[in-house]
């Protein structure tokens, strides 16, 4: 059997962001709920931005680096998100040609929402060991953007802002797997998946969500345990404390899965309270770094908590991960592979914690006046132009990213009868 994983990664977390505590305190929220989040920022989306210039911006360091071989052999492109723009025609097809990627490529977009980007690396790993085309690769990219509105009428779906807002991001994660698994390397047949029925979150009309916290956290907690249970059965003598060296989670917000971790530990460990927490710093915080300063990026969250164990731990030794991913509504799976010094290197060349810090901070006014502008584009919006020039400090910072060679930045300029049209910045 051929190796698989991840040849390369990288991530967008946006152009801008606000400071979760500013926010916090703008709102008038309880600080000391507040601080059960584990968040300290969160990505924000500009209007001239959307799912699909933040799948280019995440994809195109990777697909730069390429040979035009190695380019020609990316022969599968999936989108993953659960922030459509359309209901038939794919942001994939967007993100295809904007790369100037092969025609003789198999595009479509999944969508299952947290879970999907799992669901798009899984379908890429079953393509590649596959072999029906040997040498291939696949480019993955899970891509969304959190949305402020809500469904109006009964108590069952009810979303709690104090927690999505603070919590609640903006980015994109792109994987290339392939037969050259350099950064993880998938330990292929160790999967444990857990599914059923819950409405727990959703989204109902294209612009709203709608849901139920207390239920989604049970629903959460439900599905780590059992999938991780599935897939101890797969292989056997497997221990959740032991066999990984590191625990990436889907990070809805930091404290979800500080209360996850305990739970699991509490149950199959004898470990007490204080080497709990210890442990959770050890295997789990890692993980957490990048969530916390990008927030819920749905589908690409699990993959941004991967990309951060990678870049923060150590890995003086070839270390297993295991990852759990979770979709509302629901769907789940636990899966695990390994990560190496060599692998690190080359994640951190990709400069993701650079790109963090080079990210725009928004004033609270600032806030505002996106949150505002950013109603000028919605599902089904016919025709409209993007005004860059909305806050033009925010844009200055873009422009003057972009000019860096490899930090080349997309945005949304136009939609002409329905047709998204995308320019490069700088």
């Amino acid at each position: 059997m051929v190796s698989v994983g991840i040849e390369a990664m990288n991530l967008y977390g946006g152009s801008a962001y606000v400071d979760v505590m500013e926010l916090a305190k703008h709102r008038q929220m309880d600080l000391e709920r507040f601080d059960n989040l584990l968040m300290k920022q969160k990505a924000v989306a500009l209007p001239y931005e959307d799912p699909v210039s933040f799948a280019i911006n995440a994809a195109k360091p990777i697909v730069d680096i390429l040979s035009e071989a190695d380019k020609d052999r990316i022969e599968l492109l999936i989108t993953c998100s659960e922030s459509g723009i359309d209901f038939g025609k794919s942001m994939s097809t967007y993100v295809h040609h904007y790369l100037d990627l092969n025609r003789n490529c198999r595009l479509f977009e999944l969508k299952q929402a947290c879970y999907s980007g799992t669901a798009g690396f899984q379908m890429a790993i079953n393509f590649i060991l596959s072999q029906v085309s040997p040498g291939a690769k696949a480019l993955v990219i899970a891509s969304d953007l959190s949305r402020f509105l809500v469904t109006e009428g009964g108590d069952a779906l009810t979303m709690d802002w104090a927690f999505f807002e603070p919590s609640g991001g903006a980015g994109a994660v792109a994987l290339l797997v392939s037969e050259k698994p350099e950064i993880f390397q998938v330990d292929v047949g160790a999967n444990g998946y857990y599914s059923y029925e819950v409405m727990d979150t959703c989204r109902p009309i294209p612009d709203s969500e709608a849901g139920n916290a207390d239920l989604s956290l049970m629903s959460y907690l439900d599905c780590c345990e059992q999938s991780f249970l599935e897939y101890q059965r797969r292989v056997p003598e497997t221990d959740y404390q032991t066999t990984f060296q590191y625990l990436c989670f889907h990070t809805p917000f930091g404290g979800m899965v500080k209360g996850t971790h305990r739970n699991m530990m509490r149950k199959y460990t004898d470990l007490k309270r204080d080497a709990i927490n210890q442990d959770f710093e050890q295997r789990a915080q890692p993980g957490l770094d990048y969530c916390q300063r990008v927030g819920n990026i749905m589908g690409a969250t699990v993959l941004l908590s991967l990309a951060s164990t990678i870049e923060q731990g150590e890995f003086d030794l070839p270390k297993r991960i295991a990852c759990f991913s979770y979709g509302s509504g629901c769907c789940s799976e636990f899966y695990s592979g390994v990560a190496m010094a060599s692998g690190q290197q080359k994640l951190r060349a990709m400069q993701l914690e650079k790109h963090l810090h080079k990210r725009y901070q928004l004033s609270m006014d600032e806030y505002d006046i996106l949150l505002e502008g950013s109603n000028v584009v919605k599902f089904g919006t016919r025709n409209v132009t993007l005004d860059t020039g909305l806050l033009a400090e925010v844009w200055q910072s873009i422009v003057g990213n972009a000019t860096e060679k490899g930090s080349e930045r997309i945005f949304l300029s136009e939609i002409k009868d329905y047709h998204r049209q995308y320019e490069w910045a700088g």
